[in-house]
């Protein structure tokens, strides 16, 4: 049996990491961490946990937690996570980082989008971790650098059409939205209820959003060529769920039956991609609380742009269910190990 440590289980990834670990056979919880909630139940800080976990919150120093667990994931904020997660490499455990500190390759660009890097010697060494795209990789990794939930849908969408250079990269326009927990469980004014139900709005407008590196950098990776991308990301009054609409111009006469064979043939043997039959779309009511991503695809004839949608847990495929994925593979377990639930409905 595995031991697992979640550092920073107050967080909505914490508890989703919870839940999910909780019902897997491979694993138990043996250590988790919050300096808020030190020395009570998680069970009692979420009590959606009760009779499942019965671990009890801790506030620990990085190098006391070493010997709690042969496995962490680290669900932290950013600049948090880099001054942790050393400490645990250096006593040889594995560690998914759920933070951005480890996902942008180029150190100046993180730092010129975030804060400056107290670990830049570990970057080149964790691996993305995007199953469907560096699952190899993955598997020999002993740090993963867990992906962004926007990042997670854009890049799984596009991936076919960037990697066939079927799309010019230059038109590439993503529009996308996200439920609240997105944005955490810290007190704040813009994802109130109050603020937020009955409403509908953008945020971080003119290419403002940290999670823009990282969708082209991997999609850069995949084009093998620069690209550029217009971002523009919006809150929606629900608690989970990603919806992405993606729009390029085709650079090939391609009918949307082609691109429908391309899509199912990219995802075929892949156990959390579904893509939709043909004159279907995907919406986050059909993945919440799974670790699905749903991808639809349609031709704009009269334009000669194509439109793909992806939907996701942000939570879960976005975040947390992602990391588990990733965990299996790093520790030789059956990927799809503890995440096969069906979706919540409704």
């Amino acid at each position: 049996m595995l031991r697992v440590g979640i550092v920073g289980a107050s967080g909505y990834t914490g508890v989703e990491l919870a839940r999910i670990l909780s019902a897997h056979p491979g694993v138990e919880i043996s250590v988790a961490t919050s300096r808020r909630y030190a020395d009570m139940p998680l069970a009692e800080v979420f009590p959606s946990l009760r009779k499942r976990v019965d671990i009890v919150c801790e506030n620990l120093a990085p190098d006391a937690l070493a010997d709690r667990a042969d496995f962490f994931f680290t669900a932290v904020p950013h600049k948090t996570a880099m001054d942790i997660v050393p400490v645990l490499l250096a006593e040889g455990k594995k560690v998914i980082d759920l933070s951005a500190d480890f996902r942008i390759r180029d150190v100046s660009v993180y730092e010129q989008w975030y804060q400056a890097h107290s670990s830049p010697e570990l970057v080149a060494e964790a691996v993305y971790g995007l199953p469907e795209l560096y699952r190899r990789k993955i598997c020999g990794a002993r740090l993963v650098a867990n992906p962004g939930c926007y990042p997670t849908s854009v890049i799984l969408g596009l991936a076919p059409l960037v990697r066939e250079r079927l799309i010019d990269p230059a038109t590439l326009v993503i529009d996308a939205k996200s439920g609240t927990s997105g944005a955490g469980r810290s007190a704040s004014v813009a994802t109130l209820f109050c603020e937020v139900t009955d409403g509908f709005r953008a945020y971080k407008v003119g290419g403002t959003h940290r999670h823009i590196p990282e969708m082209e950098q991997e999609l850069s990776a995949l084009a093998d060529c620069p690209v550029t991308i217009s971002f523009t990301p919006h809150l929606l009054p629900v608690s989970r769920g990603i919806l992405s609409t993606m729009y390029a111009a085709l650079t090939t006469d391609i009918t949307a039956g082609e691109l429908q064979s391309l899509y199912e043939a990219t995802y075929e043997d892949e156990p959390f991609v579904r893509v939709c039959p043909a004159g279907s779309l995907p919406a986050t009511q059909y993945v919440r609380g799974s670790n699905c991503c749903d991808i639809g695809i349609q031709v704009d004839e009269r334009t000669g742009r194509v439109i793909v949608l992806a939907a996701i847990d942000n939570i879960a495929k976005g975040a947390s269910g992602q990391a588990v994925q990733n965990m299996n593979l790093m520790t030789g377990l059956e990927e799809s190990t503890g995440l096969l639930g069906a979706p919540f409905f409704p």
